[in-house]
């Protein structure tokens, strides 16, 4: 259970893997989203086409897609693009997008959380994620949560690479998590 805010109620939603069976409800999730949200995930704000929904819809053996559900609603989606490194050591580069009227409530670090398990269950050392400047709330959560993560400063944008420990997790299924509400 996940209290983002002392005083609110709890709000029981699910995250599981994301799925072909999902295009259509990612399609109407990425749709609704405002254009800064998408912006801000995209670095454009533009509409994912059909042929990234259904990459990220996961299940192409090198991506880890993610859905937080609510009452049949995506709320939130974030995967996992895995990667071989230098000597061979496994990153995955990490994106995150939650509803805008559910950001600010625990669903994205629900969701990178989540990502995590799945990550180290397969063997992934590190993860990296791109990030605007001026996306404040995920700098403020990456930097509040991994506080050892290594930053590298562009023009563009900032990366966080996070080191993960080397033990290895059974991924779990669909999995209820509790988000504090603020209405």
């Amino acid at each position: 259970m996940i209290r983002t805010q002392e005083g609110t109620t709890p709000v029981t939603a699910a995250i599981r893997a994301a799925s072909p069976a999902d295009m259509g409800a990612l399609t109407d999730f990425f749709a609704g989203l405002s254009p800064r949200t998408r912006y801000l995930r995209f670095f454009a704000p533009v509409t994912p086409r059909p042929d990234l929904v259904r990459r990220m819809c996961g299940g192409d053996g090198r991506t880890d897609a993610l859905v937080a559900v609510r009452g049949g609603v995506i709320i939130g989606h974030a995967m996992a693009a895995d990667e071989i490194g230098p000597q061979g050591a496994r990153t995955a580069d990490v994106g995150v997008v939650v509803a805008d009227a559910w950001q600010g409530r625990g669903v994205g670090l629900a969701l990178l959380r989540a990502l995590i398990t799945g990550a180290r269950a397969r063997g992934v050392t590190s993860l990296t994620m791109d990030v605007l400047p001026g996306n404040r709330r995920m700098l403020a959560m990456i930097a509040g949560h991994w506080p050892a993560a290594r930053i590298e400063y562009s023009a563009d944008f900032v990366t966080f690479r996070i080191g993960l420990p080397h033990h290895r997790q059974q991924r779990p299924q669909a999995q209820p998590a509790a988000f504090a509400s603020a209405g």
